[in-house]
This record gives structure tokens, sequence and C-alpha cells, in this order.
């Protein structure tokens, strides 16, 4: 533990933060005719709770354990169960009783274990919450998990074992959630679209997932709602921006609401970085998850969200160093112009759910999703490459004496984007004994329109650089040339594509014993048919077929060790952005990229200190074939549209994670990776995802000597993704990598109410939770970089790479509070 309160800095390792190591029961208890009993004892033993007029209950119990829960009504014969909940978990249980059949036998629910054999990862809410970043938020907690990476700290985009961003799969409440299309770097995204505040559960998945998840090729994030059981408020202000968020259940309990309001500005980090900016942006969003019982049998609800993102940016100057102590040279640039976006979304889902009995359940899902994204640029950057006065007293230290090269670039942009996405589905699920039979139908039809007018132009020492390749060269200065101007870059195209899909998928899963050992068997296919129509071009239609296998074994020893393999095939039919090249034209006959899978892992549950401990590992390869290559910069990935590569993705992930404080949950990550593609027959490279080693820790403790004040760190390190190139470089050419990135985040946070620390008097009284907080972000102020400006010097035409560099050290203050 800490003995003062930044001896953390040096001894992170022993970081943590203590937190309610409880979960959540509740359901209606109900007798053979469906009706709900009242004032039903449930107890365990150390609390208990009553039913109440509508057959409802909730009971807090002690999580990571066995629990004994007791269900007794003077008409009706006793229920016993035993429950194994993870901390902070909530299950729905609804025990039937009766007046005359004999007592249910006692059954015990481990949900954690379920998880486990699906190579599932949960997160708790609570951690999620409190965490420090400069994006907070459940992407920022996915970054401290191995085999998840991202190198730019403003966005919440994450790569996922040598996939890119759009590999990644999230569903909220089942279904599938989308973000905007023109976003071209962290500093524009604004919001996530999963709101914190109103997350129930978490669970991830980093690959060989299980066929009843979509057609993508990395991962996917489950997210689940609250639904709601008191009358609760919850708000949560910063420097950053803030968040607002009601949840409430009626009086006889079937009608549930949770609301939540959030807003950002990215200024505090946007400013800090070293470029002048007169910066402007504001992001927000409006959610609701609503949820209305008809019957015991029949529910519906729905899921809301609209969100307003408008970006502002007008850059003034800008001063890079760079070089060695012996030879530095420093960039200087001035801006003119501005950037306006607006980036405006709107999704609205209703699902319906049917509990035809206890084994069999019927869901019917209409969701719309539409986005209206604008991006208007016009920036002029004029520059000086020169060395730099070194001479330690002198007025002018720092400042460019002598300047190598000059020039200039224009960057023009009017780009428009509306879009709207229908999805019908209907699920269901049916248990037979130990069996357990999913599938699913599912029909989505996407309009998308755009234009895109993107050119840009680049002069140095007065000279016009015409783009490479180009016949004529120029060989200005040196030849004159008197032929017409081009821009550098140029990309013109206006598009209407309708896309239709049918998706479908089976799956199969038992439960059973082989000898002494526990096993779990599951299979499943899916299906995707999908057909492109485009007014400028002729339509085209595939279809593919994904099998998917899973096995695990949990051997009768003592050690407590369970072993897991998956494998299956895995599709990605291209969504809008992989139909797109990079002249803008969208070319319908692309294929879906497909990628064969082999995942093995293995999980060991032990005990060190009396406390609970558990070490995971996987180790994973993939082959990939008709692989769509891309260019990465920033966070912005253009697609060749074609199919003209394989690649192949292999590597380690290990996590440890258990009470290194008592009471608190932290981990250690650890990953390899290794991934190459072959473009065109010319031989492997590293794709623009190799990030070869990682390192990432989340630590969480308190002071001793302060209990109220609780101590939260966020470490990552990650090795030097491909990168920098020049625009039309040949990738071949240009293997060069990033520095590494390393940031340490760490948070200070004093409770003054918590669920232990009520007050009955006093201004305190209202309060449920109170806290008051700093965070400071990138600690150690790293100078990590995103991307490369490259600037020629037209005399020997050198080019330079300049690091564009990411945000250094910022302190927030924060305060949380619930009512």
């Amino acid at each position: 533990m800490i003995k003062q309160p930044f001896l953390f800095a040096i001894l992170f390792f022993s970081i943590g933060l203590v937190f309610s190591q409880t979960a959540t029961v509740k359901g209606v208890i109900l007798d053979n005719n469906n009706k709900p009993i009242d004032n039903v004892n449930i107890k365990t033993g150390t609390g208990g709770t009553k039913t109440n007029e509508n057959g409802f209950y909730l009971l807090k119990i002690p999580s990571g354990q066995d629990v004994v829960v007791d269900f007794t009504h003077i008409a009706y014969k006793k229920i016993t169960s035993t429950l194994n909940l993870k901390k902070g978990e909530s299950l729905e249980f609804n025990p039937v009783m009766s007046f005359s059949v004999e007592q249910i036998g006692t059954v015990t629910i481990n949900t954690q274990r379920r998880k486990d054999v699906e190579g599932i990862v949960n997160l708790n809410p609570e951690t999620i919450r409190k965490i420090p970043g400069a994006n907070a938020g459940i992407e920022n907690l996915l970054l401290t998990l191995p085999g998840v990476s991202n190198n730019n700290e403003l966005s919440t985009q994450y790569a996922v074992r040598g996939g890119n961003y759009d590999e990644n799969l999230v569903y909220v409440n089942g279904i599938e959630v989308y973000r905007p299309f023109l976003i071209r770097s962290g500093q524009q995204e604004g919001l996530s679209f999963v709101n914190t505040d109103l997350v129930q559960n978490v669970d991830f998945s980093a690959g060989g997932f299980q066929a009843k998840y979509g057609d993508k090729l990395s991962s996917v994030l489950d997210i689940t709602y609250k639904t709601p059981y008191r009358f609760e408020v919850n708000a949560d202000m910063s420097l950053l921006g803030g968040s607002l968020s009601y949840e409430n259940i009626s009086k006889d309990s079937r009608f549930t609401s949770i609301i939540g309001m959030r807003y950002r500005d990215n200024g505090l980090l946007v400013n800090a970085k070293e470029t002048e900016t007169n910066y402007d942006a504001a992001f927000g969003d409006l959610q609701t998850f609503l949820t209305y019982k008809f019957t015991d049998k029949f529910s519906l609800s729905f899921l809301g969200n609209a969100s307003s993102n408008k970006y502002n940016y007008q850059p003034q100057t800008r001063q890079t160093n760079f070089g060695t102590l012996t030879d530095p040279i420093a960039l200087l640039v001035f801006y003119e112009g501005q950037e306006k976006d607006k980036y405006q979304t709107t999704f609205g889902a209703f699902k319906s759910s049917y509990r035809v009995n206890e084994n069999l359940n019927l869901n019917l899902t209409a969701s719309a999703y539409h986005t209206t994204e604008e991006e208007y640029f016009d920036i002029l950057a004029q520059y000086r490459l020169g060395e730099v006065n070194t001479n330690i007293g002198d007025e002018n230290l720092g400042e460019v004496t002598f300047s190598e090269g000059i020039g200039s670039q224009l960057n023009h942009g009017r780009n428009d984007l509306d879009a709207l996405i229908t999805n019908w589905e209907h699920k269901g699920d049916l248990k037979i004994k130990n069996n357990r039979l999913e599938w699913s139908v599912k029909y989505t039809h996407e309009d998308i329109r755009d234009r895109v007018v993107e050119w840009e132009r680049i002069d140095s020492a007065g000279f016009s650089i015409r783009p490479p390749k180009t016949f004529p060269a120029n060989e200005q200065p040196y030849e004159s040339y008197s032929g017409p101007l081009e821009p550098y870059q140029n990309v013109r195209a206006t598009n209407a594509t309708q896309i239709n899909r049918l998706q479908a998928y089976g799956q199969w899963s038992l439960r059973a014993t082989l000898g002494a050992s526990d096993v779990w068997y599951n299979a499943g296919v899916r299906m995707h048919h999908w057909s492109v129509s485009s007014a400028e071009t002729a339509a085209s239609s595939q279809t593919v077929v994904s099998p998917r296998v899973q096995f695990a074994i949990k051997p009768d020893w003592k050690k407590d060790m369970l072993f897991r393999i998956a494998t299956g095939l895995y599709y990605q039919p291209p969504f809008y952005k992989e139909l797109r090249s990079t002249t803008g034209a969208v070319k319908p006959e692309v294929k879906a990229q497909k990628s064969f899978h082999v995942v093995a892992g293995n999980d060991y549950s032990f005990k060190i200190w009396e406390r609970p401990f558990k070490l995971t590992t996987e180790a994973y390869y993939k082959h990939l074939t008709d692989v769509n290559p891309y260019t990465l910069e920033n966070v912005r990935i253009r697609y060749s549209a074609n199919n003209t590569a394989k690649a192949y993705a292999y590597g380690l992930d290990m996590r440890l994670n258990g009470e290194f404080v008592p009471g608190t949950e932290s981990w250690f990550s650890f990953s390899y990776l290794k991934t190459e593609e072959n473009i065109d027959a010319q031989g492997y490279i590293a794709r623009p995802t190799d990030q070869r080693l990682k390192f990432a820790a989340l630590f969480q403790d308190y002071v001793p000597n302060i209990p109220n004040m609780k101590v939260y760190l966020n470490l990552v390190y990650n090795t030097g993704l491909p990168g920098g190139s020049p625009s039309y470089a040949d990738p071949y050419a240009y293997q060069n990598r990033l520095p590494d990135y390393k940031r340490v985040d760490v948070g200070f946070q004093f409770v003054i109410v918590d669920e232990h620390k009520r007050f009955a008097h006093g201004w305190k009284k209202p309060f449920k939770s109170l806290s008051f907080g700093v965070e400071i972000f990138n600690m150690f102020d790293v100078q990590n970089s995103i991307t490369n400006t490259w600037v020629r010097d037209v005399y020997s035409k050198r080019q330079y790479a300049i690091p564009n560099y990411l945000t250094p050290r910022v302190f927030n203050i924060r305060t949380t509070m619930s009512f």
C-alpha cells in the first residue's frame, strides 16, 4: 500500500482501490398460475429482503463466492438456490413457487464460468467510470487489456490483434451500433456511442467469438444497459465536460426508465498541443432506455440516441523542434484558414421480448440509424525549415537562424454524407436439458449518399510540386516547366449507394462431462448475403457462409484450470467505407475479407495472500485472404477497394488480474503481435496495425492514513507502428516506424459520501455518493506522435519527417455525485 501520496510514481505496481464487493440479484417471484407472490422472505447468511405487492425483490449478496439464498413463504414450498456472481454483476432470477410439488433442487448459478468458457472478458462498470483517461470510458479501459491498442489518446477507436478500427463489433442491448463515417482525427471524434453512466454489464472478446456475433474480423464489445430498480440521479463534471443521468422505476415495477445526457469539450487537451489554435468544439448527446413489462412474459423496450458534434478549428502557428542535440532542426508553420465540421446522428431501436416458458425466449428488434455529416476546410500552411540557434545565453536561443527550405501547402475539402441504415431482426433461444439452441434472421438496408471533393497543392520555394509518377516530371528549379498546374492530390466523386443485406445464424451449445471433467461444446454457422447497387456502376451480389466451433474443458484437478480452443471462418462483407476507393468511387464488386482463426486459451485461478487471482493466456493465429489494403492516417482509413492482398497475424496475450490490494481488482497485461501482408504478390511487409509489443497495467488503491483518498493509475506502453510515409508513397519503399507510445494517467479521488459513509443531517444528507478529485493525464509529459508531416527541401530534394505530437501533461479537476 502507499505510505506517501506520491510514491506510486516509483512503486506503481502497488496501486489499487477499494470497491464494494457485492453483486445484485433481482426478479419477480410467481406461483404456478404466473401470479406474483408478495411477502416472500428472501434470506442469506448475511441479510435478506421481501417481495413487494408485485412480487418484485432486490437483494445484495457478496460477490466471488457461493451464496445460499432461501426463498420462503408460509403458503408455498421453500426454494433454495446457490448463486455465485462477479463483483458489480446484476442477475435477474425469477423462481416459481409451488403449493404442492417437491422443493426445487438446489441450483448453482455462476455466470462468470460461462463467460470464461466463451473466452469473454467481463469488465466492472464501476471501474470504467473511475479509471482516469483523456478519453475516459469503456474504450479507455479496453486499452489496458492484452491485444487491444490505440496510439492516440484523443480517439475512442481501437485495434485488436492486428485488425483495424473498422473490424470491431459493438452491441448495446443486443443491437449493433455505428460510428460516424468522415472522422479523420481523434480530436474530431467527440463522444463514444456508449454512455458509461447507463452501463450495467460489459463483455469483450478479442477473437474466436461464437456465430451469434456478427460478421467482423477482430472483436466483439457487448454492452448491456441498466434496468433500474430505484430512483437515482448521477452527475459527473470536469474541465472536459460533464454528464447527467436519471433512472427510475414505477410503483408497480412494470415501467423502468433511464436517461443520460453528456457534453464534452476537448479544448483542454487540444489547446495544450504545440499548434496554437482558435478551437471551438461542442460534442453532446442524449440517450434513453425505456422498458415496459406488459405481462410477466412480454416486455417492450426502446433504446434511443441523438448526438450533435460541431468542430471548428482555426490553426494559427506551430513550431516543432526535432533532429539531434548536435544538429537541431525546427519547423515553423504559419496558418491561414479554418475547418468546420458537423456530425449529427440519431438512432432508435424497439425490442420486444416474449418469454414463452422457462426454456424458450423470442425477440424481435427494429432499429434505424441516420447520420448527416459535413467536413469543410480551407487551410493554408506556410512553413520555414531551418537550423536552430543553440548558443546558450543568446537572446535568439531556440529560433531558426538559417532556413534550409520554405514552402506552402493548401488543403481544400467539401465533403458531405447522408446515410440511413435500417434493421429488422428476430432472435430465438431454446433450452433442452443441457442443450441450448440460438438462432437469428436479420435484414438490413443501407442508403448512403455522399460527395467528396478534396485537393492539396504543395509549393516549395515558389515551385509547384506535381504529383509523383506523372509525365512529364517537374524538374524545377533545374529545368523550366511550362505545363499546367496540377494538385498534388485530387479526389472528386459523387455516390448514391444502396446495400441490402440478409444475415442469419444458428448455433448449438452443450454442457456435459467427460470422465470426471466438465466440458462445453459450441458449434454454429452464419450466412451473409448482400447486394450493392449504385447509379454509377452495375449491381453486384455475393454470399458467404461462416462456420465456427468452440470447445472448453475443466479437468478434475486440484488446480483450478480451464482450457479452451476456438476455430472458424470469419468473413467481413464490405461496409460503405470499404467499397469506396482512394479516388472516391464506389466499387460494388469488392469481396468480403476472409480470415481463418485458431485461438487456444487457458485460465488458471489461484490464491495468493488468501486473495483470488487469475492468469489468462491466449495464443492465436489468423490467415487472411481477399484482403482489402488500406492506409491509416491518424484515425482515417482509406481502402484501395480491391482484394489484392493476403495477410497473417499471430501472437500471444497474457493478463494477470486479482486483488493486489485487498478488496480491489487490478491487472497486468502483456501482448506480442506480428501481422504482415502481401500486396499484389510483391512480398510480405508490416501491416499498418503491426503493434509488436504491448504492456499495460491498471491499479486501484487507497492511502492508508487517509482511507477516503482513492488512487487510480492507468499505464500503457506500445511499440511504434509503421506509418508516417509521404502521400502517394509506395509502402514497400517506406517501412519506417513511429516512436514507441508511452503514457501514464493517474487520478486522485477524495470520497466524502458513499454507501459506507452516509449522513442523516446537514448538506450531505441528500447525497448517496459524493467525491472530488484531480486527474493528471500523461503524467511524465512524454512526447508521443501519431503521424509525420513530410517537408521537402527544394535544393537537396530531401524530405524531412516532422512528428505530429499528441497531448502533453494536462491537469483535470473532476467531481462525481449521486442522489
